[in-house]
């Protein structure tokens, strides 16, 4: 029941996230847009939040052991309750990005490789807004336009940090700490998955070329069977077969 539910949900959920990222976006991007639109974007990623979260609920009451379900999906847990502690957008970002990364692994037809591009994609675009809202108005701020926070979320990811931007306020520091913890944790994931490509390929290469020793012993064999039939067959019926050669006598031992 509960995976029934699992699958049925899986894609709208996504684009849930998707409409999020969006509400998100816009009022950083468009800080002077008019006040309905930023209570708008408001509303939805509050919308967005109750939808996973009502998820959560649903899973959990499907689930044959509950308390077992709750240990076992602590980030879940943790991603619903982190709105409810204090009302910030980044909470709500954090916790929209935890649970669309643990609906996302469910999917079966969404492979590593795919999941990982949406998670680099995904959590740029965020720190990149993320550190922008915090920074643009900082009063030391080097981070001022939206290139410059994409810019800034690049080398950090990377950890490459030329120094060109930096955040200067604490909690601007604490997404990057956060963007290179998570920017090393899926490049490790990548060399882990090429890696893994690699040894696969390799298997799969020796056990072709296993299978054709196989196949090539046994046409030898098959052949020499062959040979000595046709050399069986080409004998004249009633001729002579090859003469035995003279045993000779055993000879006495010497006294």
């Amino acid at each position: 029941m509960r995976d029934r539910w699992e699958e049925r949900t899986q894609a709208p959920l996504l684009a849930l996230a998707v409409a999020f990222g969006v509400a998100y976006a816009v009022p950083i991007v468009a800080p002077g847009a008019a006040p309905w639109v930023h209570r708008l974007c408001t509303h939805v990623e509050w919308a967005v939040w109750a939808a996973f979260a009502l998820d959560y609920l649903v899973r959990l009451a499907l689930a044959p052991a509950r308390w077992a379900f709750v240990r076992s999906h602590p980030l879940d847990l943790l991603a619903v309750l982190l709105p409810m502690v204090q009302p910030l957008r980044l909470l709500r970002v954090v916790s929209t990005l935890l649970l669309v990364g643990r609906r996302a692994r469910m999917a079966p037809q969404i492979t590593l490789t795919t999941y990982v591009a949406g998670a680099v994609v995904g959590l740029m675009m965020f720190g990149s807004l993320a550190v922008l809202h915090v920074e643009r108005d900082a009063p030391n701020g080097n981070i001022k336009t939206l290139g410059d926070a994409v810019w800034w979320s690049f080398t950090t990811m990377t950890t490459v940090g030329y120094g060109d931007h930096a955040p200067t306020t604490g909690l601007g520091r604490v997404l990057a700490v956060g963007l290179m913890l998570s920017g090393i944790a899926l490049l490790g994931v990548v060399t882990a998955n090429i890696a893994a490509w690699f040894i696969s390929r390799f298997d799969r290469d020796d056990a072709v070329e296993r299978r054709q020793t196989e196949l090539l012993e046994a046409l030898t064999l098959e052949v020499r069977e062959l040979r000595a039939e046709v050399a069986r067959l080409s004998v004249p019926a009633g001729a002579p077969g090859p003469e035995p050669q003279d045993v000779p006598a055993p000879t006495a031992p010497r006294a």
